[in-house]
């Protein structure tokens, strides 16, 4: 079994495989190896002054918030982001499926409706998901629109795109199953888009943009909730050590590709506390209410190997910026101690009954939906309400700071 494509790409107008050499001003070279030097003196200060504002009791928001000012002080509040560039799964989608074939897409109410207008947009959310938030603190007035629901593609990639499918995963397989669309397309789409950045920018400002742009990756869940755990075809041939090892062979792979496009600033997400969801916890938990054990020792396992692989993958590749972003302990304080953070209810979601329903499920004749989502962690039975997803964005935020400086 193949466990993912793997396709060889290549950045726009170059014909080498791997090594992209993507031309850049002399200005902004300059100017960005001025910024790094500033960046490396303060380095040591700005680790010093976070361990000393969280022994005074600072919150990690406020660490967000005060690193993040501080880097936006020192380029005289003009981030060296030109663009973000989001791939993955229903965590960050935001439309992407709403045209597909498919029955998991959330382009109705009562998703989007605490979103501007109370528009269901196609996110698995109430509201803003992390990615937005962490938009939102990077500078931008607008947010990475859905690739596939531009009707022209030119200027409005200028500050990036969004490619993530609900129920995609690193394995390819996992999103054929829901006719969702797997990362090895959607690093064919942005391929597409690379080339509609250097017809609508040129070939120097579409180099630069690339570069210098934030990558994000959301992975992984899917392919054990929605495939590995109840495909037999999968679980009783692999165990779980051998599927972890499987996907991580196929983000290993999207990453190579990735870069030889010219990305450089890359960020990936951990596993989230999988067994602490409300629909693994209905599905898989023996009629308990308690997180589920053994899901969440396979996600730390994977997320333990998530990081050795980037670490491998950032002494191979010269120039690559990758941070494995944990969201796995964040999300687990919340579901955990949701009272000391501010939330109600952790175990049951607000759409519906709250225990099982997402996507077509939850919907505006479901049952029991709750009138005040920021009280819970969860939306639906998987994704975390927009309360939680500030939350999470902080955490993100401060977790990337390197991806920014």
């Amino acid at each position: 079994m193949q466990p993912c494509q793997t396709t060889t790409l290549y950045a726009p107008d170059s014909k080498q495989k791997t090594k992209v050499r993507l031309s850049v001003p002399k200005t902004v070279t300059i100017f960005r190896v001025c910024f790094l030097c500033v960046s490396f003196c303060m380095n040591k200060k700005l680790i010093a002054e976070e361990k000393k504002l969280s022994s005074m009791g600072y919150s990690r928001s406020f660490l967000a918030s005060f690193l993040l000012a501080v880097v936006l002080n020192v380029t005289n509040a003009q981030l060296l982001v030109p663009a973000l560039f989001i791939f993955g799964d229903s965590v960050v989608d935001v439309g992407n499926n709403n045209h597909q074939f498919t029955i998991i897409k959330a382009n109705f109410p009562p998703y989007g409706r605490d979103f501007e207008n109370h528009n269901p947009t196609g996110r698995f959310c109430n509201g803003k998901l992390a990615t937005d938030f962490t938009a939102e603190t990077l500078g931008f007035t607008s947010y990475p629109p859905a690739y596939l629901n531009l009707k022209t593609k030119g200027k409005n990639l200028l500050n990036g795109a969004n490619f993530a499918s609900a129920a995609s995963g690193y394995f390819d397989s996992t999103a054929k199953l829901y006719n969702a669309i797997p990362l090895s397309r959607q690093l064919e789409y942005y391929k597409e888009c690379q080339n509609k950045l250097v017809e609508a920018a040129g070939q120097s400002s579409a180099s630069s943009i690339i570069s210098d742009a934030i990558y994000l990756i959301s992975a992984g869940t899917s392919d054990f909730v929605q495939n590995y755990y109840i495909n037999p075809l999968l679980n009783k041939v692999y165990t779980t050590d051998q599927f972890s090892d499987m996907l991580l062979r196929c983000y290993s792979n999207f990453i190579q590709n990735l870069y030889a496009l010219g990305a450089r600033r890359i960020g990936v997400t951990s596993l989230p506390p999988i067994g602490c969801l409300p629909a693994t916890i209905t599905l898989f938990g023996s009629h308990s209410n308690e997180c589920v054990a053994s899901l969440n020792s396979d996600a730390v396992n994977f997320n333990e190997k998530l990081n050795t692989t980037s670490q491998n993958l950032q002494n191979m590749l010269p120039g690559l910026n990758l941070v494995v972003l944990d969201i796995y302990q964040p999300l687990y304080d919340l579901v955990t101690k949701p009272f000391e953070n501010g939330f109600f209810e952790a175990r049951k979601a607000c759409c519906g009954t709250g225990l099982i329903e997402t996507s077509i499920l939850c919907n505006k004749k479901s049952i029991g939906t709750c009138a005040n989502a920021s009280e819970y962690v969860f939306w639906d039975g998987f994704h975390p309400s927009e309360a939680a997803n500030k939350v999470l964005a902080d955490d993100l935020i401060a977790a990337g700071i390197s991806l920014i400086s």
